[in-house]
């Protein structure tokens, strides 16, 4: 069983059910008017988009992404402070910053069968630890039922060896209603359910890593400098325009956030862009240092 939350429930909750299970459903975190405006700009980007050719991503889905250019009100799923909370309990202790891994539309049409059951963290070449490097969020664009294709979940998979075929009675369906999202961690082994009804089933994927590993869709080109420049500072910062200490990210060693709205990286010093910890080991080296060749050279 899939634990299952009211929008009110507390982020501490959340976690420990998430950190338990490997994932939880949140009923109605999005407003039906929210999901309305998302559908208003993304519907006629689906009809523009063909079936998926590989066995993966499905030959009966449609998939398609940079959805804050196709669809700017999706920005409001990615930044709901409730999964920011839970992402930040999952991947903070381990990052100095998590980023925005991926927005993804998902359409699961009639006869889609159901995928390989899989983790999401198998994009990296390490072995699955107690470290989690991912949590995803599928936000139901359409009602999720167990005959449309609801996603599929194993339950305490996320602490156990990757079993592609566990006894049936152990997946479970995230069946909820419109406008809820279901959160789990990369390491949980989930897939796509089958779609044996006649109308698609439609989700938005918005997934969080570590900062310091690649991102799955390449967001500077999803959202283009120009494009983020438009952006709130928070939004550019989860996206990627931004530094992860220690010096990973920069521009003419300068912060990108910072140079995204000016018009020039001229007349800019090198920063070191240090955890405060090795920032204070290294000043008191430096002093040393100083006095030493102070000593040494007779200089002040």
């Amino acid at each position: 069983m899939i634990p299952t939350f009211k929008s009110s429930c507390s982020s501490k909750d959340l976690l420990a059910a998430i950190q338990d299970k490997g994932g939880a459903i949140v009923e109605g975190l999005a407003p039906v008017n929210l999901m309305d405006e998302i559908a208003t700009d993304l519907d006629p980007y689906f009809d523009g988009t063909p079936l998926g050719e590989g066995y993966f991503v499905g030959t009966r889905t449609k998939r398609m992404g940079a959805l804050f250019v196709k669809a700017p009100a999706a920005q409001e799923l990615v930044m709901n402070p409730l999964v920011l909370d839970v992402a930040q309990a999952v991947l903070g202790p381990n990052c100095s910053r998590f980023q925005l891994n991926l927005t993804e539309a998902i359409q699961i049409w009639p006869g889609e069968p159901e995928q390989i059951l899989h983790r999401d963290d198998e994009l990296f070449p390490f072995a699955h630890t107690e470290i989690e490097c991912m949590i995803n969020a599928i936000w139901a664009y359409s009602d999720f039922t167990e005959i449309n294709g609801a996603t599929r979940i194993v339950p305490g998979s996320h602490k156990e060896e990757l079993d592609r075929d566990p006894p049936e009675d152990r997946i479970c369906q995230a069946v909820m209603p419109r406008g809820s999202v279901l959160l789990y961690l990369g390491s949980a082994v989930h897939s796509g359910g089958a779609n044996k009804s006649d109308q698609p089933r439609t989700a938005l994927t918005m997934s969080y890593n570590l900062g310091y590993l690649r991102q799955a869709e390449n967001q500077y080109l999803a959202v283009p400098p120009e494009v983020a420049k438009t952006l709130p500072k928070d939004l550019q910062e989860l996206i990627g325009y931004s530094i992860h200490a220690p010096r990973l990210g920069w521009l003419e060693c300068q912060d990108p956030g910072d140079l995204l709205n000016s018009d020039t990286t001229l007349g800019r010093g090198a920063k070191d862009f240090l955890p405060q910890e090795i920032e204070n080991q290294l000043a008191e080296r430096h002093a040393v240092l100083v006095q030493n060749y102070s000593d040494v050279s007779g200089r002040p």
